[in-house]
């Protein structure tokens, strides 16, 4: 089979460790170029040592998402050490989670949530236009999340934050049709990235699991003893082979991005949304 990812600058916000490191480091060992961005500037090249260590190709950058300039230099960086910039995957994202009566202590995070999942998505998608536009081709991949497909309590922010990424992706797909793709990628839960850090109201999880919360809840504290080996989780739970699989890995998601961007130029994947068949999540 033909692979699409081999030789391809990949441009990555939020790749000091998660899915942006996943992807990375992904890509680079099937061939890719990949140019690494993050505001920790540590992280990110922990990142690109260690996708050279394993041979492959990487370079990394310091940015600020809600820096345009901090991405259009991590465009430029792309351009001039790998010739270009093919994909742009806009990954950076915090998830502070509460309700508004929390407001007091969520404030800050909110707007900081606006500032980096709504502007940094834009300024990814304007740093690379210029250049992908000139060389008659690109793609940009945004990570959103099934929080952007209704409305629930709990997730007012970080809800229209993701929604909003999946205005701006359906506008610059049908502006820059025939010219950019996009594809918008809508993880579910996957506990292991740190994401839930951000939360400020752990009860806020509720607006996406309705009904199915005291039964999460549950889960997810077997799964914890499970993962210290006190626990007593049923395996089957813990098994992607298996139907009642409980939680998405993160490797699930890059690989979810990888195939997004392992498609010939003129195959488009708009749209994915992956999920463990037994998660608990009703949206």
């Amino acid at each position: 089979m033909t692979d699409h990812i081999a030789g391809k600058t990949i441009v990555i916000t939020g790749a000091g460790g998660g899915f942006g490191r996943l992807v990375a480091q992904k890509a680079a060992a099937r061939g890719a170029k990949v140019t690494c961005g993050d505001i920790d500037a540590a992280a990110v090249r922990e990142t690109a040592d260690l996708i050279t260590a394993s041979g492959g190709q990487a370079q990394a950058l310091a940015a600020d998402v809600t820096r345009l300039e901090d991405l259009v230099a991590l465009v430029r960086a792309s351009t001039d050490a790998f010739g270009g910039v093919d994909v742009m995957v806009n990954n950076a994202g915090i998830m502070p989670l509460a309700f508004f009566s929390d407001h007091a202590a969520a404030h800050a995070a909110w707007s900081r949530c606006i500032d980096i999942n709504i502007k940094g998505v834009l300024n990814g998608m304007v740093a690379a236009y210029d250049p992908m536009i000139a060389a008659g081709r690109g793609q940009i991949v945004n990570i959103s999340s099934i929080y952007g497909n209704f409305p629930v309590v709990g997730a007012a922010v970080y809800g229209a934050s993701k929604a909003a990424v999946n205005f701006l992706s359906e506008s610059f797909r049908m502006e820059t049709r025939g010219k950019i793709k996009v594809t918008t990628v809508k993880p579910t839960g996957v506990p292991a990235t740190g994401l839930g850090a951000a939360i400020v109201n752990p009860a806020a999880v509720v607006g996406i699991l309705g009904h199915n919360m005291p039964e999460f809840m549950a889960a997810m504290g077997a799964l914890n003893e499970a993962n210290g080996e006190e626990g007593n989780l049923a395996g089957g739970r813990l098994d992607p082979e298996e139907m009642d699989y409980l939680a998405l890995a993160p490797e699930h998601i890059a690989d979810a991005v990888l195939h997004a961007i392992d498609q010939p130029w003129g195959v488009s994947i708009g749209e994915i949304t992956v999920r463990a068949a037994g998660d608990h999540y009703i949206l």
